[in-house]
């Protein structure tokens, strides 16, 4: 950041990182590929059959979507391709039951998460690339997809519902798991550029080839910019760069190994008061808070057929990643009587981890019962190191705003090394005892290790020391296929997250015992294909016990807690109906309740109440109609609606009225829609998005302040219009 000089040279470490990946290249291309996977042909819109959906997110081994006793949607190439999305979140709020919120006006790819679990920025969620998990466990950020490359993705796999028996903690509400592009089989790639008026450039390339029989590789990546956006103080930039290569040492063992680095700027902008929202004022509060990451990551596996009925995989994969913010959350401004003072609070903060994991899993099939045992171990040692001081900030009285800052170099809110030691082994069985039934088993055991060393003793923080944590987690699960294209599915599964090791030492946090969550799930679902209708299902009941909650004390402050028991239950649905071969019609959503079931809050009972930031309807339409008006040219054009539902802000009978009554702050939710299209001729691509047409003014998450008694909101997108070309050889 500008203002540290005591922090490593971003430019030097990424030239560090280049040289780690010429290295690797050099070596990689002395011996190493595996071989290409079974494209899946299903996507979001379409209509193919289950049968011919392939999926790997429920067990790392690719297996047919009607053998998986789950709710899993898998976003592939054709809707990457057709979406044409400049975010994420456009790819996977096409998923039932999921809501990424995101602006793209201020956020920069900074998001919240909404599965089956209020749109918060907790430990529920599991960011994977090919079917690792990207960061630690227990080092959990709630931004880390703007540390993956959208550019690199083959297909998106969403497994809803806890994952824990196969992948580990944190999968609660779901697990994301981005698959990267294999080698193509001859010299391909393309070159791009999208804007928009959202202050947006983007330029993208790939490049993919098999050298030879034996060695392949793909190389992608982009450079982003925002400047000058609609609101103040939104720029950002990211620069990215995945590298794959893959070596068929034989015919039956093949090596892989995926290189991700991603350099990453962005202002924090911050929310909006009330007033300000629903008056049109964007200026922004600050002018200084910002985020860097700097992500680095590699991952090496070998897998090997032993015969026709044993197959072993080894991943070693090691992580470098820091991520230095002067967050716009923790700036608190002083009052006296409801008054700006000109002076201020905040923090800045920086969070460093390397990591070293081994997982190995082998894969035993059986000739009874088409059955299959799948073992596995990991270990993952994790180094961090994290540091907060406070920071003094001066405000303008006369317009609110956050003009400047000084560091109060030794005052530590935080400053401690933490080794992290996690160590696994699992087990998952399957059988079909009949022809249209398969029975799933799994069980895992996960031990965590905290190793905490306070490098500010005495100072501030609590006392060294060596926390375990450990848990077993079962899964079991049913498919029964009436017919290749239809069939029901049910589940039982357990999920675990332990404590961030951040917010388990954070002073205020130590004091309330801060403890591990858990969860059960109970869920029961179908599907149905045919030629013109899919539709898809899930009901579920989702019972957390010491869920951690969020909440802002008197000052302004905000602060972690267990919540006693929770309970999140449901129904999700997806229908495509295509009545002719060009036209498709696509609704998905969910309804839902997330509610306390025990909780209390400073000797409030708020049992058995909905809880805040949890809307109970969430959908996305589409309607897309596709021509190919010769084998040279062709188009699409896709009408969406999003819907968000009306939630609370605020917990129930929380606001005081002037005649002492008590009411429940809300957000109305709301709707926009959009417009795409897409011309293709030969190997040129021109699209068009038409985002937010109807100027709808909208929150991307809409919270309650305590402290000014009102809502705060993440402004959603106006209108805009984004734009690209892409031309690929």
């Amino acid at each position: 950041m500008g203002h540290w000089d005591h922090h490593d040279n971003s430019l030097y470490t990424m030239k560090k990182y280049i040289y780690a990946l010429i290295t690797l290249v050099a070596t990689q291309i002395a011996y190493a590929q595996e071989p290409p996977q079974e494209q899946p042909t299903d996507s979001i819109g379409t209509t193919e059959t289950l049968e011919e959906v392939l999926v790997t997110s429920a067990s790392r081994e690719t297996q047919r979507r009607s053998d998986v006793p789950g709710s899993i949607a898998t976003i592939n190439a054709k809707a990457i391709k057709e979406t044409k999305a400049f975010g994420i979140d456009q790819l996977v709020n096409q998923v039932p039951g999921v809501f990424m919120s995101t602006s793209r006006v201020a956020s920069n790819e900074q998001h919240f998460m909404a599965v089956r679990s209020p749109i918060s920025t907790k430990a529920l969620f599991l960011y994977l690339e090919d079917g690792l998990q990207i960061r630690p466990t227990s080092v959990f950020n709630h931004n880390a997809l703007l540390e993956m490359n959208d550019v690199s993705y083959k297909r998106i796999e969403v497994l809803k519902g806890p994952a824990s028996s196969i992948y580990g903690s944190e999968a609660i509400g779901g697990s994301f798991n981005f698959i990267t592009k294999e080698p193509s089989d001859k010299l391909s790639g393309s070159v791009g550029f999208q804007t928009n008026d959202l202050g947006l450039s983007r330029y993208e390339f790939e490049i993919s080839d098999r050298v030879n029989e034996k060695i392949g590789f793909y190389l992608g990546g982009f450079h982003a910019k925002r400047q000058d956006g609609p609101i103040e103080h939104s720029d950002y930039e990211k620069i990215v760069i995945t590298f794959k290569t893959v070596f068929d040492i034989n015919d039956t063992t093949n090596w892989t190994t995926v290189f991700d680095l991603i350099d990453y700027r962005s202002d924090m902008t911050g929310s909006l008061s009330e007033a300000d929202f629903n008056g049109g004022n964007f200026e922004s509060d600050q002018t200084f808070t910002e985020r860097e990451a700097i992500a680095f990551r590699v991952r090496t596996t070998i897998s090997t057929f032993w015969n026709n009925y044993n197959k072993t995989s080894f991943n070693f994969i090691v992580r470098d990643n820091r991520m230095d913010q002067n967050p716009s959350y923790r700036v608190r401004q002083f009052r006296d009587q409801g008054q700006l003072t000109g002076f201020g609070s905040g923090e800045i903060n920086s969070n460093q981890f390397k990591s070293f994991v081994g997982l190995i899993q082998h894969k035993l099939d059986f000739n009874v019962a088409n059955s299959s045992l799948i073992i596995g171990a990991t270990a993952d040692y994790s180094p961090q190191e994290y540091v907060a001081e406070t920071t003094n900030i001066i405000v303008d009285p006369e317009t609110g705003r956050n003009i400047d800052f000084t560091i109060n170099s030794g005052d530590f809110i935080l400053n401690y090394e933490a080794n992290i030691f996690n160590y696994a082994g699992f087990f998952q069985y399957e059988i079909s005892p009949l022809n249209a039934l398969k029975i799933t088993a799994a069980l895992r055991y996960d031990g965590f290790e905290y190793d905490y060393n306070n490098l500010a003793d005495d100072i501030v923080g609590v006392n060294d020391a060596v926390d375990n944590f450990n848990n077993l987690t079962p899964k079991l699960g049913v498919n029964y296929n009436f017919t290749t294209k239809s069939g029901f599915y049910a589940n039982y599964s357990q999920g675990f997250t332990p404590p961030q090791v951040s917010t388990l030492y954070r002073n205020r946090n130590a004091l309330r015992g801060i403890k591990p969550s858990r969860y059960d799930n109970y869920e029961i679902g179908g599907y149905f294909a045919s030629s013109k209708i899919k539709l898809d299902g899930a009901i579920y009941i989702l019972e957390g016990k010491n869920t951690l909650i969020t909440l802002r004390d008197q000052d302004d402050n905000f602060f972690n807690t267990n919540a006693g028991k929770t309970r999140s239950y449901g129904v999700e649905y997806g229908i495509t109906w295509t009545p002719i071969k060009e036209l498709s019609l696509t609704h998905n959503g969910s309804y839902a309740h997330h509610r306390y079931i025990e909780f209390f809050d400073r000797g409030v009972d708020f049992s058995d109440t909905d809880r805040e930031t949890a809307p109970n309807l969430l959908g996305t339409s589409l309607i897309t109609y596709r021509k190919n008006i010769n084998q040279y040219l062709g188009f699409s054009i896709t009408a969406e609606h999003e819907l968000v539902g009306k939630y609370n802000t605020s917990f129930e009978g929380q606001v005081a009225n002037e005649d002492g009554s008590f009411d429940t702050a809300t957000y109305d939710g709301h709707n926009v829609f959009n417009l795409r299209a897409t011309v293709n001729y030969k190997g040129f691509e021109i699209w068009g998005h038409a985002l937010n047409i109807f100027d709808e003014l909208y929150a991307a998450r809409a919270s309650f302040n305590r402290f000014r008694g009102e809502n705060s909101f993440t402004i959603g997108n106006p209108i805009a219009f984004h734009m690209g070309a892409r031309y690929n050889f």
